[in-house]
């Protein structure tokens, strides 16, 4: 009875093996697949700028180690490939596919280490702290991308962008990689949690973008304050006109 269970546990073990086996090798024979279609897409459209080996020109910056949420960030927005060089690659008209731009993203994470395309669980914001997320946001992000997070004009003709249409995988991203004039909040800087706590009160800012009242384009001081400074005049002129009056 002992050698048949032993002999029944080493079949077994070997089916289990064996099949084990097989997952792994399909699954890295995909990656390979999709490693190597994303290395072909490339050299089609990216090669002319970031160069053959993709270490970066005088035109575009090297994606050695920029990670796989860098490259998705950029193609999922379109602003990526750039139809001309400028001081900010604007958002357009996506290029790619998501099958090919998860492509793209796997064969620049070949190249070397980076942060990597944020999970379904980084994503899951329902459980982070709304309170923080605004601190962290207003202590951060408020002198780019306004208090309401409109966006704003920046130095040498570059400009925080508009968040209201932002996804919670490009925010996450663009903390995460810091594109263009944007700071990088790695998960030293800003935790994962901190992240969420971000994407949470960007999503409940597009719903209550101004709690406190008439947002008046929620374009910041400047606008509320023109707005008094009219409204008090035309208040004072419509007292010297009712005084004057008075005195008739």
């Amino acid at each position: 009875m002992l050698l048949i269970v032993l002999a029944m546990l080493g079949v077994v073990y070997a089916a289990v093996g064996q099949a084990t086996t097989a997952d792994a090798a399909t699954d890295t024979a995909a990656t390979q697949a999709q490693v190597t279609a994303g290395h072909k897409l490339f050299q089609e459209g990216c090669s002319s700028c970031h160069g053959l080996g993709a270490q970066g020109t005088q035109n575009a910056p090297t994606l050695i180690g920029v990670g796989s949420a860098a490259a998705d960030f950029q193609l999922s927005t379109g602003r990526m490939p750039l139809a001309v060089p400028g001081v900010q690659a604007p958002e357009k008209k996506i290029q790619y596919n998501d099958t090919q731009i998860a492509a793209l993203a796997a064969f620049v994470a070949s190249l070397s280490p980076g942060p990597q395309i944020p999970t379904a669980k980084d994503l899951d914001y329902a459980g982070a702290d709304l309170a923080l997320g605004g601190q962290i946001f207003r202590t951060n992000c408020t002198q780019c991308h306004n208090f309401a997070g409109a966006g704003g004009a920046l130095s040498q003709g570059a400009y925080a962008p508009n968040l209201m249409s932002a996804s919670p995988q490009e925010i996450y991203e663009a903390m995460l990689t810091g594109p263009e004039n944007m700071p990088v909040f790695s998960d030293q800087t800003l935790t994962p949690s901190d992240k969420q706590a971000v994407i949470k009160f960007i999503e409940n800012i597009r719903t209550e973008p101004n709690p406190g009242g008439w947002s008046l384009g929620s374009v910041g001081p400047v606008s509320e304050g023109l707005f008094v400074w009219i409204g008090g005049l035309l208040a004072l002129i419509a007292a010297a006109v009712w005084i004057g009056a008075k005195v008739r």
